[in-house]
């Protein structure tokens, strides 16, 4: 027995930016987005088609901080109108925070305590969410949850709440032209980490894989296109779209073992998420050859080949990108590679991994598989 749900309208396109007055439909908004010229210019698009917000949000920064998000969250107290709707309006960063800003409504107090604690769920009343990712790889724009961030204790909270699923999603690709070479690359990896995830996991089902392979294959046929061709809107749209099912397939699962095995290397080496989820995938691989099932049926329909085949396909891709497949090139040395990999079982998203621990261990171990630092 399987199910499978995702309650997002998205509207999806080209110019469907414009689509977003009327996903609002009158309603008092706030905006959550970046501060930049280009978001300002957006944010006065907005408020000439669907009038100003009662309170604008642009300090947003990568990795949502518990430090920031306390004092930002209280600015919604202080407010004579509350808001409605929240609108995101950026890349993933600004997603999750606005998720965070809807779920605690003025009360951040309560929102630590059911980060930290997981209690509290039935007092949540988040305000509605429209999401409008300007990037292609979050996928935050079609799930249930964000990542919060604690960087003086050393953690990090996944926020999740059945509410949290955006009411509308606007993806719209050319707000995504000309983004620098970097972060399309490192949004369009978290994207493949997102849809390969959802394929070792537990909670796999055939709808689910049917996203993951249509979303992987699209990453790898057009994102070294699209790292020489930034301003191509063709590329843009089809990274968008890959994106898009990448988070519809997650949005079911959730991650597993290579995003568990992430956030600790983001956490003490300062290492870019999508590159931090992403660089493990080859031996991630490597380790569940055999399992069999939505895993097996997924890799072959992405690769062609067997996990050793994928795996060196995988391993090719990266490198081609300039992206390292080694621990060693982000300063991890073999000692503390192996406590990373017990540490991520334990994890909830390493719980979901349908691998075990030996055989990611001698993945690890496999050299074979290990390539030092490229471009």
């Amino acid at each position: 027995m399987w199910s499978y749900r995702n309650p997002v309208d998205v509207r999806f396109g080209r110019g469907s930016f414009s689509s977003l007055p009327e996903a609002i439909g009158g309603r008092n908004y706030a905006l959550v987005t970046y501060g930049e010229g280009y978001f300002r210019a957006l944010a006065d698009e907005l408020a000439a088609a669907a009038g100003k917000p009662v309170l604008v949000i642009d300090d947003i920064a990568p990795n949502p901080d518990i430090a920031a998000l306390e004092p930002q969250t209280a600015r919604f107290a202080d407010l004579d109108t509350q808001p409605e709707v929240i609108v995101a309006l950026g890349g993933g960063s600004v997603i999750d925070s606005a998720k965070v800003f809807a779920a605690a409504r003025g009360d951040f107090a309560a929102m630590r305590a059911y980060l930290s604690k997981r209690t509290g769920a039935e007092t949540l009343d988040p305000w509605p969410l429209i999401a409008v990712p300007t990037t292609a790889g979050t996928g935050s724009e079609v799930t249930s949850w964000g990542t919060v961030w604690d960087s003086a204790g050393g953690v990090k909270f996944s926020l999740a709440h059945p509410r949290l699923y955006p009411e509308f999603s606007v993806v719209d690709p050319d707000l995504m032209i000309g983004k620098p070479r970097e972060l399309t690359i490192q949004t369009g990896l978290d994207a493949l980490s997102h849809s390969l995830e959802s394929l070792w996991n537990r909670n796999a089902n055939p709808v689910s894989m049917a996203h993951a392979v249509t979303a992987a294959k699209g990453v790898i046929s057009t994102l070294p296109n699209l790292a020489k061709d930034l301003r191509n809107g063709e590329l843009r749209e089809r990274m968008a779209r890959a994106a898009t099912m990448a988070g519809f397939a997650f949005s079911n699962t959730k991650t597993a073992i290579a995003h568990s095995l992430s956030y600790p290397i983001t956490l003490r080496h300062g290492v870019p998420h999508g590159i931090a989820c992403s660089f493990s995938l080859p031996m991630v691989i490597r380790s569940v050859a055999g399992e069999g099932g939505i895993c097996a049926e997924g890799l072959g329909a992405i690769f062609g080949t067997d996990a050793a085949g994928a795996s060196e396909q995988l391993r090719a891709f990266l490198e081609g990108l300039g992206v390292a497949t080694s621990h060693r090139s982000y300063g991890i040395e073999d000692q503390e590679w192996h406590a990373l990999i017990d540490l991520a079982f334990e994890g909830e998203r390493g719980q979901n991994f349908i691998g075990t621990r030996d055989n990611l261990i001698a993945a690890a171990n496999d050299q074979k598989g290990i390539r030092m630092a490229v471009a």
